[in-house]
């Protein structure tokens, strides 16, 4: 019977009723377990971080959350945090509360101020901040000297005006 509730997990559940019922709760426990495991090791799976020479990307999997249930605020110089939560909510199995928060430390040639958030319509948050512009080496150029007419003052008034 221990193997049964791994080899049930994937099946489609038996028509009008729950098999978790069918287990002891030793058994129950342990797949819940199981479970919520799986369920953390695919929260790094819905997380992805690029840096590349244009900028800073980061796509979090957010499809469980509706747009209002998230935030994205930015702390001191170069921490964004994203949050997404939402209270009780009835699902198949019963009632279920999501809460996740997650902060990145964005590189220090990051322009924060241009950080941006995108929302696609498959449920994938995409925050971005593009580098900050490469500041050029100081150089040296010859700036061409012209010649012009006299700047002296003429004495006794004269500016060369005749009336």
């Amino acid at each position: 019977m221990a193997l049964l509730p791994f080899l049930l997990e994937d099946a489609l559940p038996l028509p009008g009723r729950d098999w978790l019922s069918l287990l002891t709760p030793a058994e129950e426990d342990s797949v819940r377990l199981r479970n919520a495991i799986n369920q953390l090791a695919n929260l790094q799976k819905d997380t992805s971080i690029t840096f590349d020479k244009d900028q800073f990307q980061a796509n979090i999997d957010v499809q469980q959350f509706t747009p209002e249930e998230i935030t994205v605020k930015v702390e001191g110089d170069n921490t964004v945090i994203v949050e997404g939560k939402h209270e009780e909510k009835k699902d198949q199995h019963g009632y279920i509360s999501r809460h996740f928060v997650r902060r990145y430390v964005l590189p220090q040639d990051c322009e924060v101020k241009k950080l941006q958030s995108k929302l696609s319509s498959d449920g994938v948050l995409s925050i971005s901040a593009p580098k900050k512009p490469e500041t050029p080496k100081q150089e040296y150029r010859e700036i061409p000297i012209v010649r012009t007419g006299p700047l002296k003052k003429v004495e006794g008034g004269d500016t060369g005006k005749k009336s």
